[in-house]
């Protein structure tokens, strides 16, 4: 297999301007992120797991669900009710290629349904090997002073709360060799003025990832974090990033463009499967070159 150049692996050309109102569907994108539906080639590394992926409809908990699918996993996916074409959809993608996958729809920031969604999970799999908690709610403010505290409590409740709620409920289940994958940010290392609260949330996502690392590895289980950059993302375009920055969105990274989620789905598998297995407590930064250190 020929290397390719990062920088032009894909496009680095401005996008359109496109905006949807919350929480965006992939579907309606221009252009689609690429999640990994045609490229993505599994190689057994997770053969036989049964793993639950939040927000598994689009962009990078999608990109994940469909790496665990053809790695061999079985796999559960959340996502909020208002995606349900874009879950349809990828349930259709797994399905096509012989993986098991199944949905269930439902608002996270309800603690009684993160119960509800991991005793799901492990009743359809037969078991629970991984939580994989990618869901996160950004919307963007001009100025401090137009931050509501309503805005901090609905992103800690999306970002924050759920990882509390469902880990808890998934240690009825996970076994010593399970591992947990939580989704920070380069905003929880590199804030954005713009996301106050959005970063605060990321900089928490690491504080816990951590303190969960060094308590559960006394049960055999590991935890760690993923940190993405710019990713080309529903996110973007349902108030995530102010529409002006749309179009050269990711063009200023060290890459020179935005980052597209199957660049993400092989550092999720890595860190669920048994080929990390001296890794807890770790952050692994996929930013297109930005220091997390």
């Amino acid at each position: 297999m020929a290397l390719q150049d990062p920088r032009k692996k894909f496009s680095d050309k401005d996008f359109p301007k496109q905006e949807q109102p919350w929480p965006g569907l992939q579907k309606d994108m221009d252009p689609k992120p690429d999640c990994g539906e045609e490229s993505y080639i599994g190689h057994g590394r997770l053969e036989g797991l049964k793993m639950l992926v939040t927000g598994g409809d689009s962009a990078i908990g999608r990109a994940v669900a469909i790496a665990y699918a053809r790695e061999g996993a079985s796999v559960v996916i959340n996502y909020h009710p208002k995606e349900e074409d874009d879950a349809q959809d990828v349930k259709r993608v797994i399905e096509d290629k012989g993986g098991t996958v199944f949905l269930l729809p439902g608002d996270i920031t309800d603690e009684d349904f993160n119960y509800e969604l991991v005793e799901y999970a492990n009743d359809r799999l037969g078991g629970l090997d991984n939580v994989t908690l990618v869901a996160g709610y950004q919307q963007y403010h001009e100025k401090f002073e137009d931050f509501k505290t309503e805005d901090f409590t609905n992103t800690f409740e999306t970002n924050v709360y759920p990882i509390f709620w469902t880990v808890q409920k998934a240690l009825e289940y996970l076994q010593p060799g399970a591992t947990i994958t939580t989704t920070t940010s380069i905003q929880g290392y590199d804030p954005n003025p713009l996301l106050h609260d959005y970063a605060a949330t990321k900089a928490a996502i690491v504080s816990l990832t951590k303190s969960l690392a060094k308590e559960l590895i006394e049960r055999g289980i590991r935890v760690n974090s993923v940190a993405p950059g710019p990713f080309w993302s529903p996110l973007q375009i349902s108030g995530g990033q102010p529409q002006d920055k749309i179009p050269e969105f990711g063009q200023h990274s060290l890459m020179g463009r935005s980052g597209q989620p199957v660049e993400l789905a092989s550092t999720y598998v890595l860190l669920a499967s048994g080929e990390s297995s001296y890794t807890t407590g770790q952050v692994y930064g996929v930013t297109g070159g930005k220091q997390i250190n």
